[in-house]
């Protein structure tokens, strides 16, 4: 009588768990595991916090004049001190956050809006059209944030207006360049080819599979704009052009403290650290959000 032969015996006792594919993690755990990220958006949480606070709260007067308490030291009723005319520091901080919010955001968002369209066009219909575009881009890029804006000084008076138009018409090449750049490789996949195959529109493509493909990319953008934005009004508000009396703003504390480095050298210190923290917290929430967004990276971790 044959014998019959346990199949079973033959083959290696592997553990399960060896053949089973790791599943990725989620974007919010992936997050939290990611320290650039995790210390960015705390640091972008805290300047967004002190610009919402002192809509409601400011420990002093961020405005009033009072000659009497001129240069003050730390104490329980000025938390960081007092400047040349009495006004209070930490106030003044707390305040001056709104100026850079508000200047970042609108600048930007101006930039990203017409950029990104710029870019669009110049990606879907390429030829004659993409070179005007990206020759525009070129001779936008001869005049920077601080000379366009000290040309609209000229002409229509200092301010944060005109601050916000100089910084938003630099960013708009920018978002142009970066946009045409991802979209012309988003155009060159085999979806999108298959799409114009079955006949739908340079239009319809770039809304339902470019735009969305490369939105990534423009959000992480935005953030690294977001932080030269907030440099670019520190810096015209220090050469008076930007935002004016008696609105608070971080690039005009150094510009008054700078002839009082001796008698009061904190008064440089606070607005400058105000700055230097929001512009890292921003610059390290855009690099964790390229490694959390980009499927590249997110499969090599």
């Amino acid at each position: 009588m044959s014998r019959q032969t346990d199949t079973r015996a033959s083959v290696p006792n592997y553990p399960t768990r060896a053949f089973t594919r790791a599943q990725p993690q989620g974007f919010g755990r992936r997050a939290l595991q990611h320290r650039s990220f995790v210390l960015g958006a705390l640091l972008t949480t805290l300047l967004i916090a002190a610009a919402l606070l002192s809509f409601v709260w400011t420990p002093g007067s961020a405005h009033e004049v009072d000659m009497d308490a001129a240069l003050q030291a730390s104490s329980s009723r000025h938390w960081l001190g007092t400047d040349a005319f009495g006004r209070d520091t930490a106030s003044q901080i707390l305040v001056g956050a709104r100026a850079s919010i508000a200047v970042g955001l609108i600048a930007v968002g101006i930039g990203l809006a017409l950029g990104m369209v710029l870019g669009l066009v110049a990606a879907a219909r390429r030829g004659w059209v993409e070179e005007i575009i990206m020759r525009l881009a070129d001779f936008t890029f001869a005049f920077p944030a601080l000379l366009s804006a000290i040309m609209l000084t000229a002409v229509f008076g200092a301010g944060m207006v005109n601050a916000i138009i100089a910084i938003g018409i630099f960013n708009i090449p920018t978002f142009a360049r970066i946009t045409r750049a991802s979209a012309n490789a988003i155009w060159a996949r085999d979806y999108v080819l298959a799409a114009r195959a079955c006949g739908k529109s340079r239009t319809a493509i770039t809304l339902q599979h470019v735009l969305p493909n490369i939105a990534a990319v423009l959000v992480v953008q935005a953030t690294i704009q977001f932080a030269l934005a907030i440099l670019a009004e520190a810096a015209l508000s220090y050469l008076g052009l930007g935002t004016q009396p008696p609105q608070p703003s971080w690039g005009r504390m150094l510009s008054e403290a700078q002839t009082l480095m001796f008698q009061a050298p904190l008064l440089a210190v606070w607005p400058g650290l105000a700055i230097a923290l929001s512009v890292l917290g921003l610059n390290l929430l855009g690099d964790g959000l390229r490694d959390l967004l980009d499927p590249r990276l997110t499969r090599e971790r």
